[in-house]
């Protein structure tokens, strides 16, 4: 079993390519699990003390359609004493109103069971207008835009999983 469980939806492939990156990053599947949220069970997540959450803001602000159908799941989970770290496409340029909303969206909700968010990521470099997903300056997690941004994606997840190696303690 790895250390750490990821667990993301998509919709378009963006998201399980990052996740992909983001496992191999961290060294593979013998640390890292990649979850597709659409078949996972509640109890998935008793599985790991460390958890990403991986989801892209889709239309106007939204969850993604798998987290969407699981997030009413979320509270049947009790995540005390569990880091969880947040990461997820958006599109600063076109919806500057709601760019990264569904991170804020999950991370309240999880946050609300118990866990402690870890791999907040600066708004520097960026530019948008509004977002669920900004708490005290900064997201609540690794913010990318595949749209906008695409040739920082790589350099983003390399710099955000050594900031969570040295968060998750290992």
């Amino acid at each position: 079993m790895s250390k750490i469980g990821l667990f993301f939806g998509t919709q378009t492939g963006n998201t399980q390519t990052e996740s992909e990156i983001i496992q191999k990053e961290f060294g593979g599947d013998s640390v890292v699990t990649l979850n597709d949220v659409s078949q996972a069970e509640p109890s998935d997540f008793n599985n790991y003390d460390y958890i990403i959450v991986g989801c892209p803001t889709w239309n106007v602000g939204e969850l993604q359609s798998d987290w969407e159908d699981f997030y009413d799941e979320l509270d049947n989970i009790d995540f005390t004493g569990k880091k969880v770290a947040y990461f997820g496409p958006g599109d600063q340029v076109g919806y500057p109103d709601t760019f990264q909303d569904a991170l804020g969206i999950l991370e309240e909700k999880i946050s609300e069971n118990g866990a402690e968010t870890v791999g907040y990521w600066p708004t520097e470099g960026y530019e948008f207008s509004e977002s669920k997903a900004v708490r005290d300056g900064k997201f609540v997690g690794l913010a990318l835009d595949e749209d906008n941004q695409s040739d920082l994606t790589e350099e983003r997840i390399k710099a955000w999983v050594t900031q969570l190696k040295l968060e998750f303690g290992l």
